[in-house]
C-alpha cells in the first residue's frame, strides 16, 4: 500500500489525537502501512498504555543514518472559531486547513511518504522514522522512545531531522523548557479575619510577582553570544493560568499553576530550579508562620533541554546540502531535537510551514510549502541511495 503524502496527510489528520487523548488509533494505522510496506516498526507505549511512540528502520542494518522526527499529538480546538472541520483537510486557493498540518503531522505525512521511496531507490544509508506523544505537554513522549532505539541496539544514526514548521528554513538552536506544578495550600477563615487565615491565592501572587521581577531584571542584563541570537535574548519565567479559592469572602484554601521556564541553551537547569526552591520556601515559611498546615508543593512536570548550535554538526550539514540555506536561526520555542542531542544526536530543525500557524484556529500550511517538504524528502532519499 503506497499512499502519497497528501493522502497520508488527509489520513493522519482525520485521528484526532489531541494530547489528553489517546493516539493509538494513528499509531496503529502507522503500523499497518508500514506492515504492508514489509517495514517492521517498534511501540514504545506510556505507563498506562493508553498512548505510544512508533520508530522503525529502513534499509542496511550499519550506522550512520538519518532519523526524521515528528510528534503525533495535537493541541485542542476547543474554544477555537473554526471555519472548517479541524479534522478534515479542507483546501481553499493555497492553503490546506487543518489542526496538524503545519504542527506537524504535515511533515509526519512527509517522512512516511519517504519510506516506499526509500525501499523503491534501494538506500544505502538507513532512514528512521522516530514518532512521539505528548509534544504538546513537555516533549515527555521522545525520551523513553529514544532510550528504547538505543538500548535496542537500533544502528545509530548520525543526523536527526526534527520537522517542526520553519519554512523549511534550517534552525540550529532553541531554548529549553522547564515547568513545575505549584500548589499553595493555605488556611480558610472569613476575609474579615483575614489576618488570621492564609489566601493560596494572595500568597501564589507573591510568586508570580517575584518572577515578573526576574524577567524585568534579565531584559536589562548583557546577554552574551548566543543568549543574543534568541527573541526575546533572555530566560523567561510564564504563568499562563491559575485556578484557586472557593468564595469572594472566603480566604483561599487551594491555588494551582504552573511555572514554566524558556531557559536560554547552555544556562544551568539546576541552577533556576534552586533558585525557584529558595523563593518557594521563603514564602512557604512566611504562610506556616500564621498556620502549620499552610505551604506550598512544587513538582516538575517537565524538563526539555534546549538545543545548542554545534561545531560543524552533521545535521546542519545534511540539512543545508538538502535546503540550500546557509542562514543560522535560532527560536525561543522548544522541540525534541534537544532531546536527540542530549543523547548524542546531531540534530537541527528543518520543517514545511510557519510556526505562527500553529495552535491557532484556522491552521494550515499553504500548498508551496507541502510541495517544499515533498521536495526536500525526495532529495534526502537520493542522497542517502548515494
Amino acid at each position: 500500500m503506497t499512499l502519497s503524502a497528501r493522502v497520508l496527510m488527509d489520513r493522519l489528520i482525520s485521528f484526532p489525537t489531541v494530547s489528553r487523548d489517546s493516539n493509538l488509533d494513528l499509531i496503529d494505522f502507522v503500523e499497518t502501512y508500514l506492515d504492508d510496506l514489509g517495514v517492521k516498526s517498534t511501540r514504545v507505549p506510556n505507563e498506562d498504555g493508553t498512548k505510544a511512540a512508533l520508530y522503525a528502520h529502513v534499509g542496511p542494518d550499519v550506522d550512520g543514518g538519518v532519523v526524521l522526527s515528528g510528534h503525533t499529538d495535537v493541541v485542542p480546538v476547543d474554544g477555537q472559531a473554526w471555519e472548517t472541520d479541524p479534522f478534515v483537510v479542507t483546501q481553499k486557493g493555497d492553503k490546506l486547513y487543518g489542526r496538524g498540518t503545519c504542527d506537524m503531522k504535515g511533515f509526519d505525512a512527509l517522512a512516511l511518504s519517504a519510506v516506499p521511496l526509500a525501499l523503491e531507490r534501494g538506500i544505502k544509508r538507513p532512514l528512521q522514522i522516530a514518532l512521539s506523544y505528548d509534544e504538546e505537554i513537555g516533549c515527555t513522549g521522545a525520551p523513553p522512545m529514544i532510550d528504547h532505539m538505543v538500548s535496542m541496539g537500533m544502528p545509530r544514526a548520525d543526523t536527526v531531522l526534527v520537522g517542526e514548521p520553519s519554512m523549511m528554513k534550517i534552525v540550529t538552536g532553541h531554548k529549553g523548557g522547564v515547568g513545575y506544578d505549584m500548589h499553595f495550600r493555605g488556611f480558610e477563615v472569613h476575609s474579615s479575619l483575614q489576618h488570621t487565615g492564609v489566601s493560596a491565592v494572595m500568597m501564589s501572587a507573591r510568586l508570580i510577582e517575584w518572577a515578573n521581577q526576574v524577567n524585568a531584571e534579565n531584559a536589562t542584563r548583557t546577554p552574551g553570544p548566543l543568549a543574543a541570537e534568541f527573541v526575546p535574548p533572555y530566560t523567561t519565567l510564564h504563568v499562563g493560568m491559575i485556578e484557586g479559592g472557593t468564595a469572594h469572602n472566603i480566604t483561599a484554601k487551594d491555588c494551582n499553576f504552573v511555572m514554566g521556564l524558556r531557559i536560554v541553551p547552555g544556562e544551568d537547569t539546576a541552577a533556576w530550579e534552586a533558585r525557584i526552591a529558595a523563593k518557594v520556601a521563603e514564602i512557604a515559611a512566611e504562610m506556616q508562620a500564621i498556620h502549620p498546615d499552610a505551604g506550598i508543593n512544587m513538582e516538575r512536570v517537565f524538563n526539555v533541554p534546549g538545543l545548542i548550535p554545534e561545531d560543524d554538526g552533521k545535521a546542519e550539514a545534511l540539512a543545508r546540502q538538502l535546503t540550500g540555506d546557509n542562514a543560522r536561526g535560532v527560536v525561543s520555542y522548544g522541540t525534541e531535537a534537544g532531546q536527540f542531542q542530549e543523547r548524542g544526536y546531531s540534530a537541527v530543525i528543518c520543517g514545511p510551514g510557519d510556526i505562527a500557524q500553529a495552535h491557532q484556529p484556522n491552521e494550515f500550511i499553504t500548498v508551496d510549502q507541502f510541495r517544499q517538504g515533498e521536495a526536500f524528502i525526495s532529495r534526502l532519499v537520493d542522497m542517502l541511495a548515494e
